[in-house]
Formats: C-alpha cells, sequence, structure tokens
C-alpha cells in the first residue's frame, strides 16, 4: 500500500511538472503583401469573379506561382473555420472570429462581415 501510495504521488508530480514545462504554441500570421511559395492544403474560393485561397484562417491571391497574403474580402464564403477560433457576441448578435476577422454563419457557411 505505501509503494501504491508512493507511486500515484510521484505520477502526479511528473505530471504537474510537465504541465508547467509544456511549450505554448503561439501562431504567427504573415502581414498582408507578404508573399509565400506554397499554402498547406489550400481552399479556393471564388468571389465577385476573383480567386482567393483560404488556408490555416489566411486570404491569399495568387500572382503567377506565389500567393500575396490579402484582406478578407467582405461578403466572401466559406463553409469551415479553422480551428480555434472564437465565438463573439456583439450587440446580442453572435459572431466568429478568427485571426481578426469576423465571420457570420449563414445556414452552412460563414460569410465575411465588417463589425
Amino acid at each position: 500500500m505505501k509503494s501504491l501510495n508512493l507511486l500515484v504521488i510521484t505520477i502526479l508530480l511528473i505530471g504537474a511538472t510537465s504541465a508547467v514545462t509544456a511549450q505554448r504554441t503561439v501562431k504567427v500570421y504573415p502581414r498582408h503583401g507578404t508573399v509565400v511559395t506554397k499554402l498547406y492544403q489550400p481552399r479556393l474560393v471564388v468571389h465577385k469573379g476573383v480567386n482567393f485561397h483560404f488556408s490555416n484562417g489566411v486570404w491569399y491571391k495568387a500572382r503567377g506561382r506565389k500567393y500575396v497574403v490579402c484582406a478578407a474580402p467582405v461578403g466572401i464564403k466559406v463553409r469551415k473555420l479553422p480551428v480555434g477560433n472564437k465565438v463573439v457576441v456583439l450587440s446580442g448578435r453572435k459572431y466568429y472570429t478568427y485571426n481578426g476577422v469576423f465571420y457570420k454563419k449563414k445556414g452552412r457557411n460563414y460569410i465575411v462581415v465588417n463589425v
């Protein structure tokens, strides 16, 4: 029984130590105008005849074989938001925000809005 108590205390101490020393992941998003050569699982979204690419919560426009970070166009629709989006209630209305962009749910889609 004494060895069982010692084992439990040891496991708790190891768990507490690893929780304290665990690294936090901080996402840094590129500034508007930044040019990148490759996107991770981009989704093509056509809005008012212009092709936009949506990858990891960042909006891009294609320029040749490269992509330029741009502002999210108001009114553009996406089916899914990235993991980590936040729910915000403003003036009694529910919005979703991610990377400084506000979305409003309409049916199955999320639409970029000005708040």
